[in-house]
């Protein structure tokens, strides 16, 4: 029998059958997934070929081949990476420039990882209402970097309902993840687009930082075949399993250009004739997206992100 793990707490994980109905499996405990080292060999997603147990408890045997996945390094110690979600037609990833402030390296890590994976990603800009008029010109700093990068930005209010007719047009018919910081309003937003999800919501804390309201991921079904995986609130987003020497490629703006470097293997550090980093000097690559990957490059993949 054949399925699909919209839920998954660990140790259980509901499936979603062809009709739509819903049984909890677990796995085998000799089943790992090959050529991964995962904390969570499953993950919401995944199709997977299921068993039934006399008990009516089903038995997951089989991982159908992924046409992606996001993935995180892990924040314990017995694994190397989690695994976010698989199969993902599109990711929201949500931001915010109050309430709290989402770092623009949280955000490179994000949509790097997600270009190694080929993941279409569109950045929503949450809780616009509360944006002071000496705030305006982040929003737009913010949009001009990543826009030239070539990822298309939205600003919106959850809380006022603004832009989520818009969200909701481009969901249709995918299968679509919603990521972010806690407290950037990914809830939120769920039970905007449907209110008999009565998600869990909690105010901000003292620190001005999100609480976590979303514990495990879990995928939600829109009408006509739309699906909403919603995930935890991120801290931190450590990349995993990435070759330095191919990290340019993952940032749009700089893969477009290195053509043009004198040297094919250029890093776009200190070599000569470097177009990427002329390009910077220019102004035609934002400053933060280019120190977000030196940044990225020196980082050490054997840290524990938290």
């Amino acid at each position: 029998m054949e399925g699909i793990v919209i839920k998954s707490t660990g140790s259980w994980f509901t499936v979603r059958k062809p009709d739509g109905d819903k049984i909890e499996c677990k796995i085998k405990g000799a089943f790992r997934l090959k050529g991964i080292d995962s904390s969570n060999p499953v993950a919401v997603g995944d199709h997977v070929d299921y068993e039934l147990e006399e008990d009516g408890v089903g038995v997951i045997s089989n991982i159908h081949e992924r046409t992606n996945y996001i993935i995180r390094r892990a924040t314990k110690l017995s694994a190397r990476s989690h695994i976010i979600a698989s199969n993902i037609d599109c990711a929201y990833l949500m931001v915010t420039i109050s309430s709290p402030v989402t770092p623009l390296l949280f955000i490179d890590r994000f949509l790097v990882t997600a270009e190694a994976y080929h993941i279409p990603v569109e950045i929503l800009i949450n809780k616009t209402d509360l944006i002071e008029k000496d705030q305006k010109k982040e929003l737009d700093k913010m949009i001009a970097i990543y826009e030239s990068a070539g990822y298309k930005c939205q600003p919106i209010s959850v809380l006022k309902n603004e832009g989520i007719a818009e969200i909701f047009k481009q969901l249709a018919g995918k299968v679509n993840l919603i990521a972010g910081n806690s407290g950037v309003g990914k809830s939120s937003l769920l039970n905007r687009l449907d209110p008999d999800w009565n998600l869990k919501i909690a105010e901000m804390s003292a620190h001005d930082t999100g609480k976590h309201t979303t514990t495990f991921a879990e995928m939600y079904e829109l009408k006509n075949e739309t699906f909403v995986i919603d995930t935890p609130g991120l801290k931190s987003f450590g990349t995993y399993d990435l070759e330095k020497e191919e990290l340019s490629h993952r940032f749009p703006e700089m893969r477009s250009r290195m053509k043009d470097c004198k040297f094919s293997n250029c890093l776009h550090i200190n070599e000569p004739n470097c177009a990427v980093i002329e390009a910077v000097e220019k102004g035609e690559i934002a400053e933060s997206r280019y120190k977000n990957y030196l940044n990225i490059y020196n980082s050490d993949e054997t840290e524990n992100y938290r």
